[in-house]
């Protein structure tokens, strides 16, 4: 897969990209990473990226022109992404479904963001990773980078890794332990030593039902739609 970042900062996001699980995927060549800086693009002499918001408002808006040309300057059909606070949730589904594209670029914005006319007619998707606002839009890019690789076949080293995570028809993954048995007087349940693979998995389902119900009973809820709905 080849993955593009538009952002004024290359030195921020690019270094994301050296080490652990996604790092390996770059040097096995499963994926490359591209970082354009709208910055050189600019028809300004002081090489300036911003300008002050038609109408009035506090703060600046990134240039359309820079951003157009760094578009322009991928060469491949690349399906582009804006990351800002309007978009849609990101979610696991979306990032399964993007793994499976030969080519993505994502555009980073900066200051109050960039001009709507890009997203109406640059952009095929606008994203969000919360209801919050950030300096900028390289840390919602590099997670939904990290969370599109790591479900490339290929990246992980064991496929199933991805098998039971959470968000996986609405529900949360069920708790996980590792050695010893007792930390702290706190034991495992004693089922997991049970040996028996249907026992261990209804009771890993019954507390990812659970766990899902207290944390987040919003995807209960749709956890519950989607059963009903399949009987």
């Amino acid at each position: 897969m080849q993955i593009n970042i538009i952002t004024l900062f290359p030195e921020l996001v690019l270094p994301y990209f050296e080490n652990s699980i996604i790092g390996r995927a770059v040097k096995n060549g499963i994926v490359n990473i591209n970082a354009i800086n709208p910055r050189g693009f600019t028809n300004d002499k002081h090489r300036r990226i911003d300008l002050p918001l038609v109408g009035g408002g506090a703060g600046m808006l990134m240039m359309s022109q820079p951003i157009v040309d760094s578009l322009k300057s991928i060469h491949f059909e690349s399906h582009i992404i804006a990351v800002t606070p309007v978009g849609k949730r990101f979610n696991q589904k979306d990032a399964i479904r993007l793994s499976k594209l030969n080519n993505i670029t994502i555009i980073s914005g900066r200051y109050e963001g960039f001009d709507e006319r890009i997203v109406e007619h640059y952009v095929d998707e606008v994203f969000s990773i919360g209801d919050f606002i950030l300096s900028g839009g390289e840390l919602s890019s590099l997670v939904i980078i990290d969370s599109i690789v790591r479900n490339i076949n290929g990246v992980l080293g064991n496929s199933e890794s991805i098998i039971g995570e959470s968000f996986e028809n609405n529900l949360l993954e069920a708790p996980n332990f590792a050695q010893p048995v007792n930390f702290e007087n706190s034991y495992i349940p004693s089922v997991y030593f049970s040996g028996y693979h249907k026992k261990i998995n209804d009771f890993k389902n019954s507390l990812s039902k659970c766990k899902t119900k207290f944390f987040r009973p919003d995807l209960y809820q749709n956890y519950l739609v989607g059963a009903k709905s399949a009987k």
